[in-house]
């Protein structure tokens, strides 16, 4: 593997943008959007490097955007609404600087406020006719703490919670997902940011990508 940065255009400016390549021929691409960047959340993050890694692992060239106001990013916080449409916008100008992925599976995955802006961004990319990922990797989830519209999870969506998550707490999860026909996976003794399960945490991810591409 080896990783190389690159800038898209967002709506505020530049977006600041890690992509790590597989040592093979790629069979495809992933999406990684990290935790929150008022609390430190950057593309560094060990959850967001750890689904990296996995899917780099899988073949796929990876992309890890720093949000607004993070790292070389322009623009401020925006309460995912203007983060999501951001990923909309990179999104295209991705596939149209690499047209070669246009036709090629994908995986969209957040950690944290990341899945605020990948639930809402998977509802986006149908308004946008684009082609939707593979799979929808949710890890500790919190999408109804910032959501802005109305969010239909895909079915075979992949979502993953720590039992004592110290900042998302379970309950919040089960009560934003008992109205829907989804399941959620737990990982025991896990907090917020996995630390000590990030092992576990990538076996779980590795078999959704052998399940999805």
């Amino acid at each position: 593997m080896h990783t190389d940065t690159i800038f898209f255009s967002g709506h505020t400016g530049q977006i600041e943008c890690a992509i790590d390549y597989p040592d093979t021929t790629p069979k495809g691409w992933a999406l990684c959007l990290h935790p929150h960047p008022l609390f430190k959340g950057t593309n560094t993050n060990k959850v967001i490097t750890t689904l990296s890694r996995a899917c780099v692992a899988h073949g796929l060239v990876t992309l890890r955007p720093n949000f607004r106001g993070v790292g070389q990013s322009a623009g401020e916080f925006d309460k995912a609404h203007g983060e999501t449409l951001d990923m909309v916008t990179l999104i295209q100008q991705f596939l149209a600087q690499y047209p070669e992925f246009s036709h090629q599976p994908w995986i969209l995955g957040g950690f944290s406020f990341g899945t605020a802006v990948a639930a809402q961004l998977y509802a986006e990319l149908q308004d946008h006719a684009i082609t939707l990922p593979q799979k929808l990797i949710l890890m500790g989830v919190g999408v109804w703490r910032y959501a802005y519209r109305e969010v239909k999870l895909p079915e075979d969506v992949f979502i993953v919670h720590g039992e004592k998550d110290d900042v998302i707490p379970l309950v919040d999860a089960y009560e934003w997902l008992k109205d829907r026909e989804v399941p959620i996976t737990v990982i025991p003794n896990a907090t917020h940011f996995f630390h000590g399960k990030l092992v576990i945490l990538k076996h779980l991810l590795q078999q959704q990508l052998r399940l999805a591409i």
